[in-house]
This record gives C-alpha cells, structure tokens and sequence, in this order.
C-alpha cells in the first residue's frame, strides 16, 4: 500500500508498532504512514520516546487524540501541533484523511466501541470497506 493511516487507541497502538518497524528498518519501502493514537491524557501515551523516534522519519507522521486532556498549553511544545482534544469525531477523521498523500488503507486496533465508531467514520469519508482491517 502507498499509504496507511493506523488508528489506535489505548493498546491497540501494540499491533502497529511491528508494522511501523518493518516500515521504517527498510529503506526501499516508501509508505507512507499516519498514525493517530487516542489516550485519555499526555500521561497515559505509551512508548512516548519510540513514538517520537518514529515520528522523525519523513514518511512518518504521528496524531496524538487526549480525550480527557483540557488544554494542550501544558504539553511538551513538541507535541502541540500534532494533539488534539476531545475525541476521534467524524470531522476530524475526514481532516486526517484529506491531509493523506494518496487514499489510504485503514488498520483499526481498539475497543469494539473504537473500532465500531472509527470504521462508521471512515464509511461517511469515502473510504470502502475493503479498503481498511480491523485487528
């Protein structure tokens, strides 16, 4: 695939973490990645340090989506352009995806209640089901 866009929340961010590796320890491999990760706040982000390594790569990018954060003043300035607060909504979903390169294959990993909400989004967005999995 020329793009993926992974969404995750809470451990459902684990079975990305192989896919990003592959991704990244091979230098042929030109995909593009957007990764979205919802936690509840700055502190419950897991893997903090492996996500910004990631995150340096220039076919990587990182969202980070805190539910229950209030403001994103008091983060890390390093985080404050890629964070959201509030929830993964459909309008935001539809912003991600406009901001893809190319149409994206979708890998959904999360609550059922995640990954029910994430696959109506991206029905409403235009993406077709064939186009995404659900881990």
């Amino acid at each position: 695939h020329g793009e993926l866009l992974m969404l995750a929340s809470g451990t459902g961010l684990a079975p990305m973490l192989p896919i990003l590796q592959s991704i990244t320890d091979d230098e042929e491999d030109e995909t593009f990645v957007t990764l979205v990760v919802c936690f509840r706040t700055f502190d419950k982000i897991y893997l903090k340090p492996l996500l910004q390594d990631l995150a340096r790569y220039w076919n990587i990018r990182i969202f980070y989506i805190l539910s229950q954060e209030t403001s994103l003043e008091k983060l890390p300035w390093s985080y404050q352009e890629t964070t959201y607060t509030g929830r993964l909504n459909e309008d935001l979903m539809k912003t991600i995806i406009n901001s893809c390169r190319r149409r994206p294959f979708v890998l959904i990993c999360g609550s059922s209640a995640f990954n029910e909400d994430m696959s109506r989004y991206l029905k409403a967005a235009g993406i077709e089901e064939n186009s995404c999995f659900v881990f």
